[in-house]
């Protein structure tokens, strides 16, 4: 396994992977034409936008791209794995490194609807702030810390 920093050579692996995988996530609660919007396209964009506000991305090849995390400070995001490639230690292997590039605690926001990611994290060692964005009326987004000193 080789983790890369994403930049313009490899940018178009990553949004296919966030893409793909953004897709698959979001399908059970998104409308259709709303998922098929996230393109891979689409995804560049948003990605080339973080990186230039400072945002580094990292993408996991085995072989091939598998999964991709961003990482702002000590702000965990957008850690997405293939779903053919999930349940077989990549998530895990780029939280990692994802955690060793924090400066200080590692926080991050999940979908409280997102119950795989809440176990991984949890699994992991992170624990709810207590912090919540409302973002619709059936959906939030719930802050969560590693925890430390355990």
């Amino acid at each position: 396994m080789i983790i890369e920093t994403v930049n313009l050579q490899n940018i178009d692996d990553a949004a296919w992977i966030h893409s793909m995988s953004w897709q698959e996530s979001h399908r059970a609660f998104c409308t259709e034409e709303f998922v098929r919007a996230h393109t891979p396209e689409r995804q560049k964009g948003y990605l080339l936008a973080k990186m230039q506000q400072g945002t580094t991305v990292y993408m996991l090849r085995d072989d091939m791209p598998v999964a991709v995390v961003s990482v702002t400070g000590s702000l965990i995001e957008d850690l997405y794995v293939l779903p053919e490639y999930q349940h077989r230690g990549y998530g895990t292997h780029l939280l990692d490194w994802a955690v060793s590039c924090c400066m200080e605690i590692p926080t991050l926001w999940i979908l409280d609807n997102n119950d795989r990611a809440r176990n991984l994290y949890e699994k992991y060692g992170f624990h709810e702030t207590g912090n919540v964005h409302q973002l619709t009326e059936n959906l939030s987004e719930i802050e969560f810390s590693l925890k430390t000193g355990e």
